[in-house]
Protein backbone atom coordinates (compact mmCIF):
# COMPACT_ATOMS: atom_id res chain seq x y z
CA UNK A 1 0.00 0.00 0.00
CA UNK A 2 1.32 3.27 -1.20
CA UNK A 3 0.98 5.94 1.26
CA UNK A 4 1.23 9.33 0.11
CA UNK A 5 -0.20 13.15 0.89
CA UNK A 6 -2.80 13.80 -1.05
CA UNK A 7 -2.40 16.42 -4.13
CA UNK A 8 -2.18 20.19 -2.76
CA UNK A 9 -5.80 21.97 -3.93
CA UNK A 10 -6.63 25.66 -3.99
CA UNK A 11 -8.02 25.39 -1.40
CA UNK A 12 -5.08 24.90 0.33
CA UNK A 13 -3.81 28.46 0.05
CA UNK A 14 -4.27 31.51 1.64
CA UNK A 15 -3.81 35.20 0.43
CA UNK A 16 -3.74 37.63 2.38
CA UNK A 17 -3.91 41.84 1.51
CA UNK A 18 -1.44 44.08 3.76
CA UNK A 19 -4.99 45.86 4.09
CA UNK A 20 -5.64 43.98 6.88
CA UNK A 21 -4.67 43.53 10.50
CA UNK A 22 -2.98 40.48 11.46
CA UNK A 23 -5.54 39.01 13.09
CA UNK A 24 -8.29 39.56 10.77
CA UNK A 25 -6.53 38.68 7.68
CA UNK A 26 -5.24 35.64 9.58
CA UNK A 27 -9.02 34.49 10.48
CA UNK A 28 -10.20 35.57 6.96
CA UNK A 29 -7.44 33.81 5.41
CA UNK A 30 -7.91 30.53 6.75
CA UNK A 31 -11.46 30.56 7.00
CA UNK A 32 -12.21 31.03 3.34
CA UNK A 33 -9.02 28.83 2.11
CA UNK A 34 -10.77 29.26 -1.47
CA UNK A 35 -7.49 30.93 -2.71
CA UNK A 36 -7.44 33.22 -5.57
CA UNK A 37 -5.33 34.11 -8.25
CA UNK A 38 -3.04 37.29 -8.35
CA UNK A 39 -3.76 39.97 -10.55
CA UNK A 40 -1.02 38.94 -12.30
CA UNK A 41 -2.04 35.09 -13.20
CA UNK A 42 -0.85 34.10 -16.42
CA UNK A 43 -1.22 30.68 -18.15
CA UNK A 44 2.53 30.32 -16.78
CA UNK A 45 1.44 29.95 -13.15
CA UNK A 46 -1.57 27.81 -13.67
CA UNK A 47 0.40 24.73 -15.22
CA UNK A 48 1.68 23.60 -11.32
CA UNK A 49 3.31 19.88 -11.79
CA UNK A 50 3.51 20.17 -15.70
CA UNK A 51 7.08 20.02 -16.88
CA UNK A 52 6.82 20.10 -20.42
CA UNK A 53 3.79 23.01 -20.26
CA UNK A 54 6.34 24.84 -17.92
CA UNK A 55 9.32 24.35 -19.85
CA UNK A 56 7.00 25.99 -22.53
CA UNK A 57 6.21 29.06 -20.95
CA UNK A 58 9.75 29.53 -19.18
CA UNK A 59 12.84 31.69 -19.83
CA UNK A 60 15.63 29.02 -20.57
CA UNK A 61 18.39 31.80 -19.29
CA UNK A 62 16.80 32.93 -16.61
CA UNK A 63 17.92 32.82 -12.74
CA UNK A 64 15.65 31.71 -9.91
CA UNK A 65 16.29 33.19 -6.53
CA UNK A 66 15.38 32.22 -3.31
CA UNK A 67 15.51 33.22 0.90
CA UNK A 68 16.12 30.37 3.00
CA UNK A 69 15.66 30.67 6.74
CA UNK A 70 17.24 27.71 8.04
CA UNK A 71 21.51 27.60 8.38
CA UNK A 72 24.08 25.24 7.03
CA UNK A 73 24.36 22.19 9.17
CA UNK A 74 27.85 21.06 11.35
CA UNK A 75 28.46 18.70 8.19
CA UNK A 76 27.93 19.14 4.83
CA UNK A 77 25.69 17.86 1.60
CA UNK A 78 26.94 14.56 1.22
CA UNK A 79 23.04 12.35 1.35
CA UNK A 80 24.85 9.36 3.36
CA UNK A 81 25.16 11.85 6.23
CA UNK A 82 23.14 15.28 5.95
CA UNK A 83 19.92 15.85 7.27
CA UNK A 84 19.86 19.36 7.91
CA UNK A 85 16.80 21.39 6.59
CA UNK A 86 19.05 23.13 3.88
CA UNK A 87 21.21 20.96 2.55
CA UNK A 88 18.55 18.39 2.16
CA UNK A 89 16.52 20.76 0.07
CA UNK A 90 19.53 21.27 -2.06
CA UNK A 91 20.47 17.95 -2.82
CA UNK A 92 16.66 17.47 -3.91
CA UNK A 93 17.76 19.43 -6.71
CA UNK A 94 21.46 18.34 -7.55
CA UNK A 95 20.52 14.33 -6.81
CA UNK A 96 18.67 11.62 -7.33
CA UNK A 97 17.86 8.10 -5.76
CA UNK A 98 16.83 5.08 -8.04
CA UNK A 99 13.49 6.57 -6.99
CA UNK A 100 12.04 9.78 -5.54
CA UNK A 101 9.47 11.28 -4.43
CA UNK A 102 8.45 14.75 -5.58
CA UNK A 103 8.12 17.52 -2.95
CA UNK A 104 5.13 18.81 -3.96
CA UNK A 105 2.89 16.29 -4.51
CA UNK A 106 4.59 13.45 -2.68
CA UNK A 107 4.23 10.96 -5.64
CA UNK A 108 6.59 8.11 -6.23
CA UNK A 109 8.64 8.16 -9.49
CA UNK A 110 11.12 6.22 -10.96
CA UNK A 111 14.05 9.23 -11.24
CA UNK A 112 17.63 7.81 -11.62
CA UNK A 113 15.25 4.14 -12.78
CA UNK A 114 13.66 4.12 -16.03
CA UNK A 115 10.63 2.57 -14.23
CA UNK A 116 9.44 2.02 -10.33
CA UNK A 117 11.03 -1.25 -9.19
CA UNK A 118 9.78 -4.99 -10.80
CA UNK A 119 8.86 -7.41 -8.08
CA UNK A 120 10.51 -10.68 -9.07
CA UNK A 121 9.13 -12.80 -6.34
CA UNK A 122 8.10 -11.78 -2.36
CA UNK A 123 11.37 -10.59 -1.75
CA UNK A 124 13.20 -10.17 -4.75
CA UNK A 125 12.94 -6.23 -7.41
CA UNK A 126 15.13 -5.63 -10.05
CA UNK A 127 15.77 -2.05 -11.02
CA UNK A 128 17.39 -0.85 -14.27
CA UNK A 129 18.88 3.06 -14.58
CA UNK A 130 18.31 5.33 -17.11
CA UNK A 131 19.41 4.72 -20.36
CA UNK A 132 22.18 7.29 -20.87
CA UNK A 133 22.01 9.01 -17.35
CA UNK A 134 25.47 9.90 -16.17
CA UNK A 135 26.80 12.38 -13.40
CA UNK A 136 27.02 15.93 -13.46
CA UNK A 137 31.29 15.82 -14.04
CA UNK A 138 30.36 13.65 -17.23
CA UNK A 139 31.00 9.94 -16.12
CA UNK A 140 28.01 7.78 -16.70
CA UNK A 141 25.85 6.12 -13.77
CA UNK A 142 27.18 2.63 -13.21
CA UNK A 143 25.14 -0.44 -11.56
CA UNK A 144 28.47 -0.77 -9.36
CA UNK A 145 27.60 3.15 -8.29
CA UNK A 146 24.74 1.73 -6.89
CA UNK A 147 25.51 -0.49 -5.03
CA UNK A 148 28.14 1.27 -3.63
CA UNK A 149 25.57 3.97 -2.64
CA UNK A 150 23.74 1.37 -0.77
CA UNK A 151 26.34 0.05 0.96
CA UNK A 152 27.26 3.26 2.71
CA UNK A 153 24.46 3.62 3.58
CA UNK A 154 23.43 0.06 5.24
CA UNK A 155 27.75 0.16 7.09
CA UNK A 156 27.11 0.66 10.55
CA UNK A 157 30.60 2.33 10.63
CA UNK A 158 29.25 5.38 8.82
CA UNK A 159 26.85 5.60 11.02
CA UNK A 160 24.42 7.15 8.62
CA UNK A 161 20.75 7.98 9.78
CA UNK A 162 19.22 7.11 6.57
CA UNK A 163 20.24 3.52 7.39
CA UNK A 164 17.53 3.11 9.86
CA UNK A 165 14.70 3.64 6.59
CA UNK A 166 16.28 0.41 4.71
CA UNK A 167 16.94 -2.10 7.87
CA UNK A 168 14.57 -4.14 5.75
CA UNK A 169 16.84 -4.62 2.76
CA UNK A 170 19.00 -7.95 2.91
CA UNK A 171 21.57 -6.99 -0.03
CA UNK A 172 21.83 -5.18 -3.07
CA UNK A 173 23.94 -6.53 -5.99
CA UNK A 174 24.91 -5.70 -9.87
CA UNK A 175 22.75 -8.09 -11.98
CA UNK A 176 24.54 -7.14 -14.95
CA UNK A 177 25.72 -3.02 -16.07
CA UNK A 178 22.31 -1.58 -15.80
CA UNK A 179 20.71 -3.41 -13.50
CA UNK A 180 20.46 -3.84 -9.74
CA UNK A 181 18.84 -6.40 -7.95
CA UNK A 182 17.52 -5.55 -4.48
CA UNK A 183 16.54 -9.01 -2.12
CA UNK A 184 14.68 -8.00 0.78
CA UNK A 185 14.73 -10.05 4.10
CA UNK A 186 10.91 -10.13 4.31
CA UNK A 187 8.04 -9.25 1.91
CA UNK A 188 7.91 -5.24 2.39
CA UNK A 189 5.31 -3.10 1.21
CA UNK A 190 7.04 0.21 0.77
CA UNK A 191 10.19 -1.33 -1.16
CA UNK A 192 9.58 1.99 -4.50
CA UNK A 193 9.15 4.62 -1.80
CA UNK A 194 11.85 3.68 0.72
CA UNK A 195 15.00 3.43 -1.69
CA UNK A 196 14.10 6.99 -2.67
CA UNK A 197 16.36 7.70 0.80
CA UNK A 198 19.50 6.47 -0.69
CA UNK A 199 21.07 9.24 -3.44
CA UNK A 200 23.16 7.77 -5.85
CA UNK A 201 26.77 9.18 -6.10
CA UNK A 202 29.76 8.24 -8.17
CA UNK A 203 31.99 5.58 -6.34
CA UNK A 204 35.31 7.63 -7.69
CA UNK A 205 34.46 10.82 -6.86
CA UNK A 206 33.78 9.77 -3.26
CA UNK A 207 36.85 7.35 -2.57
CA UNK A 208 38.80 10.47 -3.86
CA UNK A 209 38.62 12.92 -1.67
CA UNK A 210 35.67 12.06 0.63
CA UNK A 211 35.41 15.48 2.84
CA UNK A 212 35.64 17.57 -0.89
CA UNK A 213 32.52 15.23 -2.02
CA UNK A 214 30.83 16.38 0.78
CA UNK A 215 31.31 20.18 0.80
CA UNK A 216 29.96 19.66 -3.34
CA UNK A 217 28.29 16.68 -4.17
CA UNK A 218 28.22 15.01 -7.70
CA UNK A 219 24.70 14.22 -8.56
CA UNK A 220 22.31 13.07 -11.28
CA UNK A 221 20.07 16.20 -10.48
CA UNK A 222 18.46 18.38 -13.05
CA UNK A 223 21.22 21.17 -11.22
CA UNK A 224 24.61 20.97 -9.91
CA UNK A 225 25.99 23.44 -7.23
CA UNK A 226 28.82 25.88 -8.29
CA UNK A 227 28.99 27.64 -4.42
CA UNK A 228 28.10 25.86 -1.29
CA UNK A 229 27.38 28.51 0.56
CA UNK A 230 29.74 27.88 3.41
CA UNK A 231 31.84 31.22 2.91
CA UNK A 232 29.43 33.39 0.48
CA UNK A 233 26.46 32.62 2.59
CA UNK A 234 24.56 32.39 -0.95
CA UNK A 235 24.44 28.52 -2.60
CA UNK A 236 24.56 29.13 -6.07
CA UNK A 237 23.05 26.12 -8.80
CA UNK A 238 23.77 26.27 -12.48
CA UNK A 239 21.64 23.61 -15.07
CA UNK A 240 23.06 20.38 -15.17
CA UNK A 241 23.53 20.00 -19.11
CA UNK A 242 24.46 16.46 -18.38
CA UNK A 243 20.77 15.75 -17.35
CA UNK A 244 18.60 13.41 -19.08
CA UNK A 245 15.65 12.54 -16.76
CA UNK A 246 11.80 13.60 -16.65
CA UNK A 247 12.61 16.59 -14.29
CA UNK A 248 14.96 18.74 -16.12
CA UNK A 249 15.77 22.31 -14.85
CA UNK A 250 13.86 24.83 -16.03
CA UNK A 251 16.04 27.80 -15.75
CA UNK A 252 19.49 28.38 -16.03
CA UNK A 253 20.58 29.21 -12.35
CA UNK A 254 19.27 29.37 -8.97
CA UNK A 255 20.56 31.11 -6.25
CA UNK A 256 19.81 31.07 -2.59
CA UNK A 257 20.32 33.37 0.16
CA UNK A 258 20.66 31.82 3.39
CA UNK A 259 18.43 34.07 5.53
CA UNK A 260 17.85 33.25 9.25
CA UNK A 261 16.97 36.99 9.96
CA UNK A 262 12.75 37.07 9.44
CA UNK A 263 13.33 40.51 8.94
CA UNK A 264 15.77 40.08 6.50
CA UNK A 265 14.33 36.99 5.20
CA UNK A 266 10.65 39.51 4.57
CA UNK A 267 12.45 42.68 3.21
CA UNK A 268 14.06 40.50 0.67
CA UNK A 269 10.88 39.07 -0.54
CA UNK A 270 8.87 42.49 -0.28
CA UNK A 271 11.53 44.30 -2.19
CA UNK A 272 11.99 41.83 -4.84
CA UNK A 273 15.53 40.34 -4.26
CA UNK A 274 14.42 37.21 -4.44
CA UNK A 275 10.98 35.14 -5.79
CA UNK A 276 10.31 33.08 -3.30
CA UNK A 277 10.78 32.46 0.70
CA UNK A 278 10.29 29.67 3.26
CA UNK A 279 9.05 29.95 6.91
CA UNK A 280 7.26 33.29 6.13
CA UNK A 281 6.88 35.11 10.09
CA UNK A 282 3.52 35.13 11.52
CA UNK A 283 3.70 38.64 12.36
CA UNK A 284 4.47 39.79 8.59
CA UNK A 285 2.24 37.74 6.54
CA UNK A 286 -0.40 40.16 6.68
CA UNK A 287 2.22 42.67 4.85
CA UNK A 288 2.22 40.74 1.75
CA UNK A 289 0.57 41.80 -1.63
CA UNK A 290 0.31 41.27 -5.61
CA UNK A 291 2.03 40.43 -6.79
CA UNK A 292 3.45 37.91 -3.89
CA UNK A 293 1.30 35.26 -2.86
CA UNK A 294 1.14 33.95 0.67
CA UNK A 295 0.09 29.93 0.86
CA UNK A 296 0.14 27.81 4.02
CA UNK A 297 0.46 24.27 3.36
CA UNK A 298 -0.59 21.86 5.91
CA UNK A 299 1.64 19.13 6.54
CA UNK A 300 3.60 16.46 8.96
CA UNK A 301 6.03 19.46 10.19
CA UNK A 302 6.03 19.36 13.99
CA UNK A 303 7.38 21.17 17.09
CA UNK A 304 7.98 18.01 19.51
CA UNK A 305 9.07 18.02 23.31
CA UNK A 306 11.72 15.40 23.72
CA UNK A 307 12.22 14.04 27.08
CA UNK A 308 15.27 12.74 28.48
CA UNK A 309 14.11 8.90 29.36
CA UNK A 310 16.94 8.65 32.11
CA UNK A 311 16.29 11.59 34.17
CA UNK A 312 12.45 11.49 33.36
CA UNK A 313 12.15 7.43 33.80
CA UNK A 314 8.60 8.04 35.63
CA UNK A 315 6.33 8.13 32.78
CA UNK A 316 4.19 10.32 34.85
CA UNK A 317 6.73 13.05 34.68
CA UNK A 318 6.71 13.08 31.29
CA UNK A 319 2.87 13.13 30.56
CA UNK A 320 2.59 16.09 33.29
CA UNK A 321 5.03 18.43 30.89
CA UNK A 322 2.42 17.41 28.20
CA UNK A 323 -0.75 18.19 30.14
CA UNK A 324 0.97 21.40 31.28
CA UNK A 325 1.25 22.66 27.85
CA UNK A 326 -1.60 25.55 27.36
CA UNK A 327 -2.15 24.21 23.39
CA UNK A 328 -5.02 27.31 22.24
CA UNK A 329 -2.54 29.39 23.23
CA UNK A 330 0.44 28.27 21.84
CA UNK A 331 -1.30 27.52 18.37
CA UNK A 332 -3.66 30.45 18.24
CA UNK A 333 -1.61 33.16 20.16
CA UNK A 334 2.29 31.93 19.46
CA UNK A 335 1.39 30.31 16.18
CA UNK A 336 -0.97 32.88 14.53
CA UNK A 337 -3.29 30.14 13.84
CA UNK A 338 -1.09 28.21 11.44
CA UNK A 339 -0.57 25.42 13.86
CA UNK A 340 -3.05 22.56 15.45
CA UNK A 341 -2.64 20.86 18.27
CA UNK A 342 -1.25 17.45 18.17
CA UNK A 343 -4.31 14.30 18.53
CA UNK A 344 -1.78 11.64 17.36
CA UNK A 345 1.27 11.17 16.20
CA UNK A 346 0.56 12.32 13.07
CA UNK A 347 -1.43 15.37 11.45
CA UNK A 348 -5.39 15.11 11.00
CA UNK A 349 -5.44 14.66 7.12
CA UNK A 350 -2.64 12.00 7.02
CA UNK A 351 -3.77 8.81 5.47
CA UNK A 352 -3.17 6.82 8.94
CA UNK A 353 -4.50 9.27 11.03
CA UNK A 354 -6.35 8.16 13.93
CA UNK A 355 -7.07 9.82 17.08
CA UNK A 356 -4.73 8.72 19.72
CA UNK A 357 -5.91 6.98 22.67
CA UNK A 358 -4.08 9.45 24.56
CA UNK A 359 -4.80 13.11 23.28
CA UNK A 360 -3.11 15.96 25.43
CA UNK A 361 -4.97 18.93 26.40
CA UNK A 362 -4.21 21.82 29.01
CA UNK A 363 -4.75 20.36 32.52
CA UNK A 364 -2.16 22.54 35.24
CA UNK A 365 -3.84 20.51 38.07
CA UNK A 366 -3.67 17.15 36.38
CA UNK A 367 0.27 17.76 35.69
CA UNK A 368 0.75 19.09 39.53
CA UNK A 369 -0.85 15.84 40.58
CA UNK A 370 1.30 13.78 38.26
CA UNK A 371 4.66 15.74 38.61
CA UNK A 372 4.33 15.34 42.64
CA UNK A 373 3.77 11.73 41.99
CA UNK A 374 6.92 11.78 39.97
CA UNK A 375 8.69 13.29 42.35
CA UNK A 376 9.54 16.02 39.90
CA UNK A 377 10.47 19.87 41.71
CA UNK A 378 12.73 20.86 38.72
CA UNK A 379 13.08 20.79 34.68
CA UNK A 380 16.02 21.71 32.68
CA UNK A 381 14.31 22.95 29.64
CA UNK A 382 16.56 23.45 26.64
CA UNK A 383 15.02 25.08 23.34
CA UNK A 384 16.23 25.62 19.64
CA UNK A 385 16.23 29.34 18.65
CA UNK A 386 14.50 28.97 15.10
CA UNK A 387 12.80 31.90 14.80
CA UNK A 388 9.17 30.24 13.26
CA UNK A 389 8.04 29.31 17.09
CA UNK A 390 10.01 32.46 18.78
CA UNK A 391 6.45 33.28 20.16
CA UNK A 392 5.80 29.74 21.42
CA UNK A 393 8.90 29.52 23.40
CA UNK A 394 7.68 31.98 26.30
CA UNK A 395 4.27 30.21 26.63
CA UNK A 396 6.17 27.00 27.33
CA UNK A 397 8.11 28.75 30.06
CA UNK A 398 5.21 30.47 31.93
CA UNK A 399 2.78 27.15 31.59
CA UNK A 400 5.61 25.03 33.27
CA UNK A 401 6.72 27.81 35.83
CA UNK A 402 2.73 27.69 36.49
CA UNK A 403 3.30 24.47 38.12
CA UNK A 404 5.69 25.72 40.81
CA UNK A 405 8.52 23.74 40.12
CA UNK A 406 12.19 25.24 39.03
CA UNK A 407 12.70 25.65 35.07
CA UNK A 408 15.97 26.27 34.37
CA UNK A 409 15.58 27.59 30.77
CA UNK A 410 18.28 27.48 27.68
CA UNK A 411 18.01 28.48 23.91
CA UNK A 412 20.59 27.57 21.43
CA UNK A 413 21.11 27.29 18.17
CA UNK A 414 19.57 23.77 16.68
CA UNK A 415 23.32 22.64 15.80
CA UNK A 416 24.31 23.60 19.63
CA UNK A 417 21.24 21.79 21.17
CA UNK A 418 22.04 18.22 19.76
CA UNK A 419 25.62 18.49 20.39
CA UNK A 420 25.25 19.54 23.89
CA UNK A 421 23.01 16.71 23.95
CA UNK A 422 24.89 14.30 22.03
CA UNK A 423 28.31 15.15 24.44
CA UNK A 424 26.44 15.02 27.27
CA UNK A 425 27.78 18.26 28.20
CA UNK A 426 25.53 19.11 30.68
CA UNK A 427 21.90 18.35 32.49
CA UNK A 428 18.79 18.48 30.27
CA UNK A 429 15.64 17.10 30.81
CA UNK A 430 13.48 18.54 28.53
CA UNK A 431 13.61 19.67 24.76
CA UNK A 432 11.38 22.01 22.95
CA UNK A 433 12.29 21.29 18.82
CA UNK A 434 11.22 21.22 15.44
CA UNK A 435 11.33 18.37 13.39
CA UNK A 436 10.10 17.03 9.73
CA UNK A 437 11.27 13.70 8.99
CA UNK A 438 8.29 13.90 5.73
CA UNK A 439 11.04 15.30 3.94
CA UNK A 440 12.56 11.89 3.23
CA UNK A 441 9.02 9.74 2.87
CA UNK A 442 5.14 10.28 3.74
CA UNK A 443 4.67 6.57 5.20
CA UNK A 444 3.59 6.45 8.69
CA UNK A 445 6.66 3.74 8.91
CA UNK A 446 9.39 6.04 8.07
CA UNK A 447 7.78 8.87 10.09
CA UNK A 448 7.87 6.73 13.40
CA UNK A 449 11.47 5.13 12.38
CA UNK A 450 13.59 8.48 12.16
CA UNK A 451 12.75 9.19 16.34
CA UNK A 452 11.67 6.02 17.81
CA UNK A 453 13.83 3.06 16.10
CA UNK A 454 17.82 4.65 14.98
CA UNK A 455 20.15 4.32 17.90
CA UNK A 456 21.07 7.97 17.86
CA UNK A 457 17.67 9.34 18.99
CA UNK A 458 16.38 6.52 21.19
CA UNK A 459 19.79 5.96 23.04
CA UNK A 460 21.72 8.89 22.60
CA UNK A 461 19.05 11.10 22.65
CA UNK A 462 16.29 9.80 24.08
CA UNK A 463 17.99 7.11 26.63
CA UNK A 464 14.60 5.11 25.38
CA UNK A 465 16.54 2.12 24.15
CA UNK A 466 15.19 -0.91 26.11
CA UNK A 467 12.89 -0.05 28.05
CA UNK A 468 9.22 -2.02 27.53
CA UNK A 469 7.71 0.64 25.44
CA UNK A 470 10.67 1.08 23.26
CA UNK A 471 10.82 -3.30 22.44
CA UNK A 472 7.31 -2.71 22.14
CA UNK A 473 7.45 -0.51 19.13
CA UNK A 474 9.93 -2.12 17.83
CA UNK A 475 8.30 -5.03 17.68
CA UNK A 476 5.17 -3.89 16.02
CA UNK A 477 6.91 -1.59 13.67
CA UNK A 478 8.34 -4.78 12.25
CA UNK A 479 5.07 -6.38 12.20
CA UNK A 480 3.78 -3.53 10.32
CA UNK A 481 5.48 -3.30 7.16
CA UNK A 482 5.03 -6.84 6.68
CA UNK A 483 1.06 -5.78 6.09
CA UNK A 484 -0.75 -3.97 3.89
CA UNK A 485 -3.46 -1.98 3.20
CA UNK A 486 -6.14 -1.62 6.62
CA UNK A 487 -4.33 -4.44 8.16
CA UNK A 488 -0.77 -2.19 7.69
CA UNK A 489 -2.60 1.39 8.83
CA UNK A 490 -4.31 -0.06 12.37
CA UNK A 491 -0.84 -1.60 13.04
CA UNK A 492 0.32 1.41 13.05
CA UNK A 493 -2.29 3.02 14.52
CA UNK A 494 -1.85 0.47 17.45
CA UNK A 495 1.84 2.13 17.48
CA UNK A 496 0.69 6.10 17.79
CA UNK A 497 -1.29 4.52 20.87
CA UNK A 498 1.96 3.11 22.26
CA UNK A 499 3.57 6.09 21.72
CA UNK A 500 1.14 8.63 23.00
CA UNK A 501 0.94 7.03 26.34
CA UNK A 502 4.55 6.61 26.63
CA UNK A 503 5.85 10.06 25.42
CA UNK A 504 9.50 9.17 25.08
CA UNK A 505 9.12 12.32 22.46
CA UNK A 506 5.95 13.61 20.85
CA UNK A 507 4.52 16.35 19.22
CA UNK A 508 3.22 19.28 20.01
CA UNK A 509 1.67 20.55 17.15
CA UNK A 510 1.45 19.83 13.64
CA UNK A 511 2.07 22.96 11.55
CA UNK A 512 1.52 24.71 8.17
CA UNK A 513 4.50 25.46 6.30
CA UNK A 514 3.98 29.22 4.94
CA UNK A 515 5.44 30.08 2.28
CA UNK A 516 5.67 33.48 -0.02
CA UNK A 517 6.69 34.12 -3.73
CA UNK A 518 6.28 35.87 -6.66
CA UNK A 519 3.34 34.96 -8.98
CA UNK A 520 5.23 37.19 -11.83
CA UNK A 521 7.95 35.93 -11.73
CA UNK A 522 8.32 32.13 -11.12
CA UNK A 523 6.32 29.39 -14.07
CA UNK A 524 4.66 26.35 -12.14
CA UNK A 525 5.61 27.16 -8.60
CA UNK A 526 4.08 24.92 -5.91
CA UNK A 527 4.24 25.64 -2.28
CA UNK A 528 5.41 22.40 -0.19
CA UNK A 529 4.12 20.82 3.10
CA UNK A 530 7.69 20.22 3.85
CA UNK A 531 11.00 22.10 5.28
CA UNK A 532 12.12 24.27 2.42
CA UNK A 533 11.57 25.05 -0.62
CA UNK A 534 11.02 23.06 -3.82
CA UNK A 535 11.55 24.46 -7.72
CA UNK A 536 11.50 20.90 -9.43
CA UNK A 537 9.63 21.60 -12.63
CA UNK A 538 9.46 25.94 -11.90
CA UNK A 539 10.90 27.76 -14.39
CA UNK A 540 10.98 32.20 -14.65
CA UNK A 541 8.96 34.26 -16.61
CA UNK A 542 10.08 34.61 -20.49
CA UNK A 543 12.08 38.07 -20.61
Amino acid sequence: MTISTPRASRRDFIRLSSTLGLAAGLAAGLAACGGSGSSSDSGATAVAGDPAANAAASNADGTITAGISYELGTNGYDPMTTTAALTVAANWHTLEGLTELHPATRECYAALAADLPAQVDDTTYEVTLRDGAVFSDGTSVTADDVVFSFERVLDPDNNSLYSQFITFIDSVTKKDDATITITTKYPYSLVAERISVVKIVPRAAVEADAAAFDMNPVGTGPYTMTDNGAASQTIVFERNDNYNGPHPALAKSMTWQILPDDTTRTNAITSGTVQAIDAVPVANLATMQAPITVAAQQGFSLLFAMFNNATLSDVKARQAIMYALDYDKICETGMGTLATPATCFVQADHPAYKQASTVYTYDADKAKSLLAEAGVTSINLLCSDHGWFASVRPIIRENLEALGITVNYEEKKSADVYAFIDSAQGDWDVVIAPGDPSVFGNDADLLMRWWYAGDIWTDTRLHWKGTDAYNQVQAALDEAVQLDGDAQVAKWQEIFDLIAADVPLYPIFHRKSPTAYDAEALVGFQPIALTGLSFIDVGTTAA
